[in-house]
């Protein structure tokens, strides 16, 4: 299984069986350390260490400090790590922005992916990057999938969206020489980096294209509580 699939498999999992709370989820309450640790007390704030100049804003629990952050990264990314887009969605749904936190989760993935063509995440200095995103996704994509769900159409509009805005602003640090590389030319393996992310959404808009399929998944949602426990208003 390729990477940008496992990474599907990874976060929509929870979505097709087996039980969820009924309750409301309305923070993302996980920990990946060293990069991000949920508040114990709700009423608190988490623990961030991905990027010195926005981890005190995305710690922050008021929401203009996270639009703040959502901006300016839009406006300058190429030196911005997968996991601080990562911990940027995750803000975004615990203040309630919950389609621009699916959007930056789609697009945390995809440059992640196009980083892994690249560089040699077995290395010792990226191993635990991948690790990392890995458990973003098993721990945070659960949630913001159940919620993306909700409307299968808005679904893939950001899907197509996070994965246009990931080619049009391609991650800059994997072209560094003292990052370690995959053989072959950095460009061309970009190339099929981007290749892989375009196939992958591919499959998934072709799959949710059928009818039957999404029946299938929102009777689904429906056994398992989904709806109720993500799709609140």
């Amino acid at each position: 299984m390729n990477l940008a699939r496992c990474l599907f498999v990874i976060a929509c999992g929870a979505l097709w069986s087996g039980g969820l709370a009924a309750a409301p989820i309305k923070r993302i309450d996980i920990y990946v350390t060293p990069y991000y640790e949920a508040p114990r007390d709700p009423t608190g704030t988490p623990t961030v260490a991905v990027h010195k100049n926005y981890d005190t804003l995305l710690a922050s629990n008021r929401r203009e400090d996270i639009v703040y952050v959502r901006d300016t990264i839009s406006r300058d990314n190429a030196m911005v790590t997968p996991m601080t887009m990562m911990v940027l969605a995750i803000r975004l749904y615990d203040v309630g922005l919950r389609d621009d936190a699916v959007l930056w989760f789609y697009a945390a993935k995809d440059r992640f992916i196009t980083l892994a063509s690249v560089a040699d995440m077995t290395s010792r200095e990226l191993e635990k990057v991948e690790e990392a995103i890995r458990n973003f996704a098993a721990l945070a994509g659960p949630v913001l999938n159940g919620y993306a769900f909700c409307n299968v159409e808005k679904q893939q509009e950001m899907r197509q969206k996070a994965m246009r805005w990931v080619i049009a602003n391609p991650y800059k640090a994997m072209f560094l020489p003292q990052v370690p590389a995959r053989p072959g030319d950095r460009q061309e393996n970009l190339k099929k980096g981007v290749a892989e992310i375009e196939a992958a959404a591919e499959k998934e808009r072709q799959y949710l294209a059928n009818p039957a399929n999404v029946a299938d998944i929102r009777a689904k949602r429906q056994q398992n509580g989904a709806d109720a426990t993500y799709c609140w208003q």
